[in-house]
């Protein structure tokens, strides 16, 4: 995690990491490497696909969506993922998902859910259907739509 290319990057893994450790650390918790992976942020695994960290550690990241298909590159990935931590971004920071200037949209909900359950279904297929069990942003955004023609 010192590696002179992850300078650009100001060490943003190392710097992860050692938050992490103190984290855990403050909550008297014993350390682990479990508890140091479960603690990391969406930015931080997204930013393995960066091409420096990506280079770094071989690429193994990419074996975490075994059914890609094989034109997705890593780059791809690092595109949808990124997408989907800025619009998560966007949630958690209470910032409009559904405006595209005074019209209420829903368009980029809907393409980052699309975008997901791609993932997901790269990750493994059955987690697109237990996900299925828990949305309801299509009805969600149904009911937002059929309030607007009101």
């Amino acid at each position: 995690m010192n590696d002179s290319s992850l300078s650009s990057s100001r060490f943003f893994l190392k710097k992860s990491v050692i938050k992490a450790e103190r984290t855990i650390n403050r909550r008297r918790g014993t350390l682990t490497s479990g508890k140091v992976v479960a603690e990391q942020s969406f930015g931080f695994w997204t930013s393995l696909f960066e091409p420096h960290h990506y280079r770094l550690i071989g690429g193994v990241v990419i074996h975490c969506f075994p059914n890609k298909p094989s034109s997705v590159n890593r780059s791809i990935l690092f595109q949808k993922l990124t997408k989907v931590r800025e619009f998560r971004n966007r949630i958690y920071h209470n910032e409009p998902i559904c405006f595209n200037g005074n019209n209420v949209d829903f368009s980029d909900a809907q393409n980052v859910k699309d975008e997901m359950y791609e993932l997901l279904n790269w990750i493994d297929p059955h987690l697109v259907k237990y996900s299925d069990d828990f949305d309801s942003i299509d009805s969600k955004i149904k009911l937002a739509n059929s309030l607007k023609s009101v």
